[in-house]
This record gives structure tokens, C-alpha cells and sequence, in this order.
């Protein structure tokens, strides 16, 4: 198996990686990152992996998939474990799961997936979603998941006894659900947090997108509840807006060295997250993302200065 610097030598992305911060490679080095507890347990998650939709997604697509690979190298060896995933990302399962395979890192990964095979207007079938389900074992090449979810609240009647069944079974360690559009639609997503005994539930997050801290993350931590950010970037809409401007100095108090970095660290300061997941196809970038679990996170008053600073931004188209 590759080293850490044996791969930032040899590897396609070896001399966009150089370009970063030097603290930054230096620190990844020395396996700083910083960690959040599953609540109930005594597992401990890194606060930054990586999501699967997006450019990955495109990419999982394609013929050449060799930056995947990249991707995900860099995780691993950088102090990162979670991969979110979904069947509903197009190839993302079955791609990752044959780089991880050939890459020999598998059980270096804390694979996150969701079921979900409900149809607008109409119910889940169960033998669809066991189907489903064990697709996304074929694919990880593993006899344990470490988590499945319900994606987006889909038939939890029937969806969520299943993935119950087999956390019970010892085949699924956690289990969870997930919603990201924003707003009225959290209720679904509380009354499920109520209803059902999960460990994880899987959220929108952002600097200029906050209404998960009003309820729905404060609940997270009552009910003991562990919580993965989804598009820490608002998608591309964050980029837009801060375009070509630098980050504002006072970010570095809190080191943050990169925008990407800026926008993990506020999505993880928030104490009832356990980890913060963009996607993303190029390895540069994941060792960018990862240097937000470096340091420290911005506290309640830099939280509430970052969220001024990015109003104050233009819109984005």
C-alpha cells in the first residue's frame, strides 16, 4: 500500500496537491484531524469525508475513472473514513466500491448509503428495496455496512422496518434518514426523528442556508441523534457568490486557508454535526476540504460574522 507521500509523488494530482498551503500537507501528515463522537457510542467519525452526487457522480459516469481513484486515496491516507453515497447517484456505488477494491482500502472506508425505492404517487415494495439494499453490498465487496438511510423520508413505513431488520442481524451497524430541501418540509423530517429509533440523519447545511439550526439540528442533539452535512457549498451557489475574491483575513484566526475550507468549518462548528460530506472529483480538492478538519472551528461570534459576511455577498445568479 501506497504512503501518504509516496502517493502525493506518484500520483496524477501530486502536483495540483503541492499547491496548497504547505501547513496544510504538513498537518494532514501528522493525522490531526478532528473527530466527532456517534452519540450513544464510542466511535469516533473525522468531521470532514466525502459525498458522491455531483462532479463525482459525472465522473462515476464516464469511461475514465482514474481521478475517482484519487479521490478516493486521498481520503484515506489524509484522515478521512465517511463516503456518502447513494444508488440514486447514478454508477457512484458500484464505481467506488471497484476503485476501493482495487485500491485495497474497503475496510478503510465508513461506507454511508441509502435505500430508497418509493415511487411519487405511490408506495415502496419491499422486495425492491431488499434488492436494492443488497446491490449496495455487491458493490462495497462488505458483509457489514456501516450505514444505511432512507433517502429523503422515502415510504418509511416500509422502507425503515427493513433496514431495522438488518441492523438487528448485524448486517447494518446504523441506520438513519436523510432530507435536504430546505424549509417547511423539516417537519417530515422531525417527526421521523421522533418516531424511529436512528442514529444518523442526513441534512442541508450551509453558511447562507440555516434553517436546520432553528429545529432540526437542536433536536439532533436531544434526541442523541448523530447528523451528516450534505452541500456544505450550496452546490455551486456559495461559489458563485464569492467568485474570484480572496478569503477575508480574518478567517485565518480559525484556519481557514481556502473558500472550500471556510464553508466546511461553519458547517461543522455546529455541535450536533458528526461529519460534513462534499462531493467532489478532483483529488486537489479533497485535500483542500480535508484541511478543514485542521485546527480549531470558528465559535458563535466568527460563526455569526461569517454568516454577515457571505450576505452581504451578491446573489448568485
Amino acid at each position: 500500500m501506497l504512503t501518504r507521500r509516496d502517493w502525493l509523488r506518484t500520483s496524477a494530482a501530486a502536483g495540483a496537491a503541492l499547491t496548497l498551503n504547505p501547513d496544510i500537507l504538513r498537518a494532514l501528515g501528522r493525522q490531526e484531524m478532528m473527530t466527532r463522537m456517534i452519540p450513544g457510542t464510542d466511535e469516533r467519525l473525522p468531521i470532514v469525508g466525502l459525498g458522491s452526487s455531483a462532479t463525482f457522480s459525472r465522473v462515476a459516469r464516464g469511461d475514465d475513472t482514474s481521478a475517482l481513484a484519487a479521490v478516493l486515496r486521498a481520503l484515506v491516507d489524509n484522515g478521512g473514513t465517511v463516503f456518502d453515497t447513494a444508488p440514486s447517484y447514478g454508477s457512484s456505488e458500484e464505481v467506488a466500491g471497484r476503485l476501493a477494491t482495487e485500491l485495497g482500502i474497503t475496510d478503510r472506508i465508513f461506507w454511508a448509503t441509502k435505500v430508497n425505492v418509493a415511487r411519487r404517487g405511490g408506495g415502496a415494495d419491499p422486495a425492491a428495496a431488499r434488492a436494492q439494499i443488497e446491490r449496495s453490498f455487491e458493490y462495497f465487496g462488505v458483509d457489514e455496512m456501516e450505514l444505511m438511510q432512507v433517502h429523503n423520508l422515502g415510504d418509511m413505513a416500509v422502507q425503515m422496518p427493513i433496514i431495522e431488520e438488518l441492523k438487528a442481524e448485524g448486517r447494518i451497524r446504523y441506520i438513519g434518514t436523510t432530507l435536504t430541501p430546505r424549509g417547511p418540509q423539516y417537519a417530515g423530517l422531525m417527526q421521523a426523528m421522533r418516531d424511529y429509533p436512528l442514529d444518523f440523519i442526513g441534512v442541508d447545511y450551509a453558511v447562507d442556508n440555516t434553517d436546520a439550526a432553528d429545529e432540526v439540528l437542536p433536536l439532533a442533539q436531544e434526541l442523541g441523534i448523530g447528523v451528516l452535512v450534505y452541500v456544505p457549498f450550496g452546490r455551486t451557489r456559495l461559489w458563485s457568490r464569492v467568485g474570484d475574491r480572496e478569503v477575508p483575513a480574518w478567517a485565518s484566526d480559525f484556519g481557514a486557508n481556502s473558500w472550500a475550507q471556510f464553508f466546511i468549518k461553519f458547517a461543522a462548528a455546529h455541535p450536533a454535526v458528526t461529519c460534513v460530506t462534499p462531493a467532489t472529483s478532483r483529488a486537489e480538492h479533497m485535500i483542500d476540504n480535508l484541511g478543514a478538519g485542521l485546527g480549531r472551528l470558528p465559535d458563535e461570534d466568527e460563526q455569526q460574522r461569517m454568516i454577515e459576511y457571505v450576505d452581504a455577498l451578491p446573489q448568485a445568479g
